[in-house]
C-alpha cells in the first residue's frame, strides 16, 4: 500500500504544495478565460468589419432618380362627405272630417293643385237639410227674440223670460253655424299648393270621419335630410349652408341652406338629422332622390400640406425624405388633418423643403438621389 507523502510542517511549504498539486488546474482555467476573451474578440471584429461593409456598400449604392416638390404655405380644410336623401317640404294626408258618400272626384294623382282648389264632393242632400232645418230655427228665435225685446221695454214680461228668450235665440244661432259648417265640408278643398301623390278617395266610396281621402306633397321647396354622427355635432351646429350633390341629375351641386338640427338621434346609428332648405320651383328635382352633402368641419390657412403617400409609417413612426444638396434626409413629421389625397404637416417640415414625393421609398438617410422633375406646386402632378 502506497504511503501519503508528508504533510508541509510550515504555512509557506503548504501553499507551495497546493500550488504544485493543483497546477493542471490553473492552467485548465487559464486556458479557458483566455479561449472566452478570444471569442469576445473575435465577436467584435466581425461586427465592426460587417457595420464597415455595410457602410461601404451604403455609399457604393447609385443615387436614385427623385421628383421633389418645394413646400409652401397653403389651405386645407377638414370635411366630411355624408349621404342623405331628398323629402317633400310638406307631406299632408287629408282626411275626411265628416261621414259619407263620395259622389265625385275631381284630380288625379300627379296632378297639381292649388290651395282651395275642389278635390272631391261628398253627398251632401242629408246635411243641406240640416241646414235648412237650423236655419229656420234660427230665424224663428230670432225673430222671437225682438218680438219679446220690444215688449220688454215696455215691461210687460220679466227679465228671465227674456233671458230665456235670448239663450235659445244664440243656441239657435250657433246650432245654424254647425250646420253651414258641416255643409261646406262636403265639398273637400286642398288646404294648400302642391302636387297630389295618392288619390284615397274613389267615387261610391262611403266615408267615416278620419278616412283618408288624399295625399298632398310639397315640392316647390324640398327639405335636404342628412345623418350627422354625433361626433361631428359640434360643427354641424355652426353651419350655414351646405354644398350638396344630387347624383341622380348628373351630379348637380347645389348650395342649401341649413333649417333644422334634430336635438336627438333618429336611428339605432345614432345619427342626427340635418335639414337643408332646397328650392324647386323648376320642379326637376324629385323627393326620394340621393345626395351627397359636403360638410366643412374646419379650415387651416397657412400650413404645411403634403401627398399623403410621401409619408412613410415604420414601427409607430411617420416619417418622410427631403432632398438637401442632393443627398436624402429624413424627418419625422407629425400629421394634422386630411383632404381628399394631401395631409397636413404640423411638426417637422418648414417652408422651403424640398420633399421627395418619387423615390422616396427607395432611398435611405444620406443616400445621394438624382432629382429628375423639380415642381413647386401639387396640382402640377396631375398634369
Amino acid at each position: 500500500m502506497d504511503k501519503q507523502p508528508p504533510r508541509p510542517s510550515t504555512t509557506r511549504a503548504g501553499i507551495v504544495y497546493f500550488l504544485w498539486n493543483n497546477l493542471p488546474r490553473f492552467v485548465l482555467l487559464a486556458m479557458i478565460a483566455l479561449i472566452i476573451l478570444l471569442i469576445g474578440t473575435i465577436k467584435k471584429e466581425s461586427a465592426l468589419i460587417a457595420t464597415n461593409k455595410a457602410a461601404e456598400v451604403v455609399q457604393e449604392k447609385p443615387a436614385v432618380n427623385a421628383i421633389t416638390l418645394t413646400l409652401s404655405p397653403t389651405t386645407i380644410t377638414d370635411r366630411i362627405n355624408l349621404p342623405g336623401s331628398i323629402e317633400p317640404w310638406t307631406r299632408l294626408q287629408l282626411m275626411s272630417k265628416l261621414g259619407g258618400t263620395i259622389t265625385e272626384v275631381l284630380v288625379r294623382e300627379g296632378d297639381s293643385v292649388k290651395k282651395g282648389d275642389i278635390i272631391a264632393h261628398i253627398e251632401s242632400k242629408d246635411y243641406e237639410i240640416r241646414l235648412d232645418r237650423a236655419e229656420a230655427a234660427y230665424k224663428l228665435a230670432k225673430a222671437e227674440y225682438e218680438r219679446d225685446k220690444s215688449i220688454y221695454d215696455k215691461g210687460v214680461i220679466p227679465t228671465s223670460a227674456m233671458d230665456a228668450n235670448k239663450t235659445n235665440m244664440q243656441t239657435a244661432m250657433a246650432d245654424y253655424e254647425n250646420a253651414k259648417l258641416l255643409y261646406s265640408r262636403t265639398t273637400v278643398t286642398s288646404p294648400m299648393d302642391g302636387i297630389v301623390r295618392r288619390m284615397d278617395a274613389k267615387i261610391g266610396l262611403q266615408l267615416s270621419v278620419g278616412d283618408p281621402i288624399a295625399e298632398i306633397l310639397e315640392l316647390d321647396r324640398l327639405k335636404g335630410v342628412i345623418g350627422i354622427p354625433e361626433s361631428d355635432i359640434p360643427a354641424a351646429r355652426k353651419l350655414d349652408r351646405v354644398e350638396i350633390t344630387i347624383q341622380a341629375l348628373n351630379n348637380r351641386k347645389i348650395s342649401a341652406k341649413t333649417h333644422f338640427l334634430s336635438p336627438s338621434p333618429e336611428t339605432i346609428a345614432r345619427l342626427y338629422n340635418l335639414e337643408l332648405v332646397i328650392d324647386n320651383k323648376a320642379g326637376d328635382i324629385f323627393a326620394g332622390m340621393f345626395i351627397r352633402a359636403d360638410i366643412v368641419k374646419q379650415t387651416i390657412e397657412n400650413t404645411l400640406a403634403i401627398p399623403f403617400y410621401s409619408v412613410i409609417s415604420r414601427n409607430d413612426e411617420q416619417f418622410v425624405y427631403i432632398e438637401e444638396d442632393g443627398v436624402a434626409k429624413k424627418r419625422t413629421v407629425q400629421l394634422g388633418i386630411m383632404e381628399k389625397w394631401m395631409v397636413q404637416i404640423t411638426d417637422g417640415l418648414k417652408p422651403g423643403d424640398r420633399l421627395i414625393i418619387e423615390g422616396h421609398r427607395d432611398v435611405d438617410n444620406d443616400q445621394k438621389v438624382k432629382v429628375i422633375q423639380a415642381i413647386t406646386s401639387p396640382e402640377e402632378l396631375a398634369l
